[in-house]
């Protein structure tokens, strides 16, 4: 699964984007810290912008999707605790990025995209990199994936306006849900703890995200 080319010449920048915006800021979980060194995160951005994958903030990519700040992939992906044996739900899979970085980290990972050009895209680029661990499908994301259900952690890539059940319903006992949660121009991120088949919701910080849309998220024209 190493996706790491030799001789990568953007190297330097990923050591540096992981050394000031992600362990500076933070973020101590090792494995998280290596999984973000190791993948190439400018292949997963418009190639007119590979310079710009590694600096802190979002990348444009195509459909007025992005990919999520570096800070924030590590943030949530810290959050949600992913553990070697682990199989996760990954909702809005853009370009494959984060995919990729739970890939690292998860025995398996399932990530759903509502844009078919998206999907398969990302489908491409991971492809490439040989993670035979990710699926990736097209769908309503709000609705999850039931059919490969349970979940030991879900990662939502994408600001909801309430917590959605059924993202709660699939996971498994002590799953985490990490999740932007609020209006279309501003959000808290939540991670949400299933114990005794309940949720418990804890707000994290503030962020802003691209809105899910879908059954349980916002309506199209929001």
């Amino acid at each position: 699964m190493a996706a790491n080319p030799e001789s990568d010449p953007y190297a330097p920048l990923r050591h540096a984007m992981v050394e000031t915006q992600l362990r500076a800021r933070g973020i101590r979980d090792e494995r998280v810290l290596a999984a973000m060194e190791r993948v190439p995160r400018h292949l997963f951005a418009p190639s007119y912008n590979y310079d710009a994958a590694y600096e802190d903030h979002p990348v444009l990519i195509a459909q007025n999707q992005t990919i999520s700040q570096p800070f924030m992939v590590a943030a949530m992906v810290q959050a949600a605790e992913i553990k070697p044996a682990d199989v996760v739900l990954e909702v809005g899979t853009g370009s494959g990025y984060q995919a990729a970085v739970l890939a690292e980290l998860a025995a398996e990972v399932f990530t759903i995209e509502r844009f078919a050009a998206l999907a398969e895209s990302a489908q491409r680029n991971l492809a490439h990199l040989n993670y035979a661990n990710v699926v990736v499908t097209i769908g309503d994301g709000s609705e999850g994936l039931p059919q490969y259900a349970p979940y030991d952690a879900i990662v939502v890539a994408a600001a909801a306006p309430r917590i959605p059940q059924a993202l709660v319903e699939q996971l498994r006992e002590d799953g985490r849900l990490v999740i932007p949660v609020g209006n279309s121009e501003e959000q808290q991120l939540h991670l949400v703890q299933k114990r005794d088949g309940m949720p418990f919701v804890q707000p994290l910080f503030g962020c802003k995200f691209v809105p899910l849309i879908g059954r349980y998220g916002f309506h199209p024209a929001t």
